[in-house]
């Protein structure tokens, strides 16, 4: 018996209690009702618990699936991938072999599997959290892809405004151009206020190498090096080794801002009095209207849905007041790039 046989055939044991029988999963390409709406999320790296990028999203599925009358409990399956991500394929494989649809993947890791995987279940919907899908050619998966840079340069703008050092950090989970586009936005936007600033950059782990996410140490050790270099804000894009970014930051004095989430409301408050602001990256607001067209019969699939700032995709949290007295500034910063008066890069 193959690897991936005897996995779905004891995924198939495990999860007899709450799959979908054959008449309530036979939603198919173009959306199902609420009756028989069964959700399959497989995470990124981390899975639920990370404080950011999976749990906005899971934030997301239990919100539609309320809303639509369904239980949490029975109606939504979750799989985390293994330490170095190479079950991925097995994890969406597992949950439309047991008549999960939609099936949504958290994260660009399953960028490279998944138009494969969706061409062979043809009756369930799939989506991607931070891949485009758009010239993938499958009918049956939805790209949701976000203006990150957007967002980011608005968080650059805070830095900038806020800095008393003239000198700021990013880090990165992973090196990609994802986490890239991050990293853009917030130097253009720093650089937007302050054109002399100092902009420290570090990933925590290579291209292909996803474990930069999951390295709190990893993370605090970076924010500490920054710290005393000069800078005195610090940006992540590194999902749960942000938490030792602002372990860092409580232990120098100094400040952080976190991504995905309001990580302020998430936080201890000793993290809490450092975290000046969050890039809101509303992974929840996109997932759950998915999952309700999905049920309303309106997923045609093969395309994308950007979430930008002019869809309120992306944007600043204002949690703890830290940004109230320069609202004015990113107000305005906001409204040009809406207008197109300042176009963000997506690439350092």
């Amino acid at each position: 018996m193959t690897k991936v046989a005897a996995l779905l055939l004891a995924g198939g044991l495990a999860l007899a209690g709450c799959a979908s029988d054959e008449d309530s999963s036979a939603g198919g390409a173009s959306g199902g009702g609420e009756g028989d709406l069964k959700v399959g999320v497989a995470y990124d790296t981390g899975g639920r618990g990370d404080k950011s990028f999976n749990d906005s999203a899971i934030a997301g599925v239990e919100a539609a699936v309320k809303d639509l009358g369904g239980s949490v409990e029975d109606d939504i399956q979750e799989l985390s991938p293994n330490e170095d991500g190479s079950d991925r394929a097995e994890l969406l494989t597992q949950l439309a072999e047991n008549g999960f649809n939609p099936v949504i993947a958290v994260g660009f890791a399953y960028g490279d599997i998944i138009g494969d995987i969706a061409a062979d279940y043809p009756e369930t919907q799939f989506a991607i959290v931070d891949t485009s899908v758009a010239d993938m050619g499958v009918d049956n998966l939805t790209g949701l892809v976000f203006a990150e840079e957007e967002g980011s340069f608005l968080a650059g703008v805070a830095a900038a405004s806020k800095s008393a050092t003239g000198h700021i950090g990013f880090i990165g989970g992973q090196q990609s151009p994802l986490i890239e586009r991050f990293e853009a936005g917030y130097t253009a936007g720093a650089k937007a206020v302050d054109p002399d600033i100092i902009v420290d950059t570090q990933y925590l782990s290579p291209a292909g190498d996803p474990s930069g996410f999951g390295d709190p140490e990893g993370g605090k050790v970076a924010a500490q090096g920054m710290f005393q270099n000069g800078a005195d804000i610090v940006f992540h894009a590194a999902g749960g080794s942000g938490e030792g970014v602002f372990e860092a930051a409580v232990e120098a004095g100094q400040r952080a801002i976190g991504v995905d989430s309001d990580q302020y409301a998430s936080a201890s408050p000793e993290q809490q009095a450092v975290i000046m602001t969050s890039m809101l990256k509303r992974v929840d607001n996109a997932v759950e209207a998915y999952i309700k067209d999905f049920a309303e019969g309106n997923i045609d699939g093969g395309v994308d849905i950007l979430n930008d700032l002019s869809t309120g995709g992306v944007g600043l949290s204002t949690s703890g007041g830290f940004i109230d007295d320069i609202q004015d500034v990113i107000e305005d910063y906001r409204q040009q790039i809406i207008d197109g008066d300042i176009e963000v890069p997506t690439t350092p």
